[in-house]
């Protein structure tokens, strides 16, 4: 099964339904993610960075979207390793995003789904990217030889 990396932009905007060019596909890809049609891992670091973006939120709802995020998806653990692994990475312009593929490493995942697919052009070690991307490659994979 298809391991893919939920970057953190893609979580928030899935819990807070922003206006965001790939809305409608982060949402079919999140469908299909609670379909088991692949398996979507999100990085521990996301939560503590989406609970920050939500503050002006309810704290209820805000920690309500954040177990729906963990109820669908699969942490990836904060080891010491990984984040020295980031901080080390000087290719990254962004530690987070470095972050990010710290995480998609560890988890052996195939792909960092994101909608800055430019933010890891170049460096990243699993290639990234965009919602709409993925939801083509999945259809591929259904579509019978």
């Amino acid at each position: 099964m298809m391991k893919v990396l939920i970057d953190t932009n893609v979580a928030y905007t899935y819990i807070t339904g922003r206006p965001d060019p790939f809305s409608a596909d982060i949402v079919t890809m999140m469908d299909l993610c609670s379909l088991e049609k692949f398996e979507g891992i999100l990085a521990y670091h996301s939560l503590s960075t989406i609970w920050y973006l939500t503050r002006k939120a309810d704290e209820q709802q805000r920690r309500d979207a954040l177990m729906t995020l963990c109820d669908l998806l699969t942490l990836s653990g904060a080891k010491n390793d990984l984040v020295r692994a980031a901080l080390a990475d000087k290719e990254f312009k962004d530690f987070e995003d470095a972050m990010q593929d710290c995480c998609a490493i560890e988890s052996e995942c195939d792909y960092i789904i994101t909608v800055n697919t430019k933010d890891f052009s170049g460096h990243s070690k699993i290639p990234a990217i965009t919602p709409s991307e993925l939801l083509q490659l999945l259809a591929q994979n259904e579509t019978p030889n």
